[in-house]
């Protein structure tokens, strides 16, 4: 019972934070979308996002998800008539870059080098958009967003916006506590039964596949968990006090940077009405792929070295 109720305060607190931000980023979206504003907006930056296979519209998602985190971008998205193409690409996007200042500031403290991080997040996240986009000739239909109320008119006058934009901004809300709530609970479960160290464990011998020594586990445990920004204590803590070199450090947050978080940042999705398997298996392979040839380059550069030092100290 003690971990439900802990698991439980947790969730309802986290839900209350996300809340502040989702109801009214939601809300005042779905109004500016009625007022000159917007449509300016989309105008401007229309021939940038057409690039990556979005409408102008699409980057306000992509700007409050990268300012403040996953859950103001999925606040954009809500409000705004995307085609399921469109969703996927921005998901995909935002699953690579997210709460840039945060994140980075994370990435800072553990010991990788801010250009590393600001690269290879705008980098994945740029390259996957145009990938989908030229190999994904689907999803052209209007995104159904799950729970939300179906707009069958445009609203007339002030009033009808508002409520409207209350309507979205609730089942925001809503939705994202049906799956905040639990995970927490998930969350405060593993934590009280030490699951989280003894899975850090089991993975120590599968990190050399990616070029990281065992004891940078726990690092990529509380990454792969929680994420990097609710991971931040646990992560640090497991730098500072396992000794994990800043070689070490940087591939396991590379590794991080593609696919963190991967349950709470994969199920968040389902109320978009997009296919989150293929969305989660995108995020994995790329994880891989991209750290085992960062540790192949870098230790080719570290023989390198050391053969230079040889032929100098010959």
């Amino acid at each position: 019972m003690g971990t439900l109720r802990s698991g439980l305060k947790a969730g309802l607190k986290t839900t209350w934070t996300l809340g502040k931000i989702i109801f009214p980023i939601t809300l005042l979206l779905v109004i500016l979308q009625h007022t000159p504003v917007l449509p300016w907006i989309v105008k401007l930056v229309s021939p940038i996002m057409g690039i990556f296979g979005l409408s102008g519209k699409a980057a306000i998602p992509l700007v409050l998800g990268n300012a403040l985190n996953l859950y103001a971008g999925i606040a954009g998205i809500l409000s705004l008539d995307l085609t399921v193409k469109e969703v996927f690409i921005l998901a995909v996007m935002l699953s690579f870059a997210h709460n840039i200042f945060i994140e980075t500031g994370v990435a800072l403290k553990v010991g990788v080098k801010l250009w590393v991080v600001l690269v290879v997040r705008f980098g994945l996240a740029a390259f996957s958009a145009i990938i989908i986009n030229l190999f994904w000739n689907g999803g052209a239909e209007i995104a159904q967003y799950g729970m939300a109320p179906e707009v069958v008119a445009v609203p007339v006058g002030w009033l009808a916006i508002g409520l409207l934009g209350l309507q979205k901004a609730s089942f925001g809300v809503l939705q994202l506590a049906l799956i905040v709530i639990p995970l927490m609970i998930f969350v405060q479960f593993l934590k009280d039964r030490q699951y989280l160290q003894k899975f850090s464990e089991k993975l120590a011998p599968f990190t050399k596949i990616i070029g990281v020594q065992p004891n940078a586990s726990m690092t990529l445990v509380a990454g792969l968990v929680i994420g990097l920004a609710y991971g931040a204590g646990v992560m640090i803590q497991a730098v500072q006090e396992d000794g994990v070199s800043k070689k070490d450090a940087t591939l396991a947050f590379i590794f991080l940077i593609a696919c963190h978080a991967v349950v709470e940042d994969t199920l968040i999705f389902i109320p978009l009405g997009i296919p989150v398997l293929p969305l989660l298996i995108i995020r994995l392979v790329t994880a891989f792929v991209l750290t085992i040839a960062v540790a192949y380059m870098w230790r080719k550069n570290e023989r390198r070295k050391e053969k230079e030092v040889a032929v100098l100290n010959g």
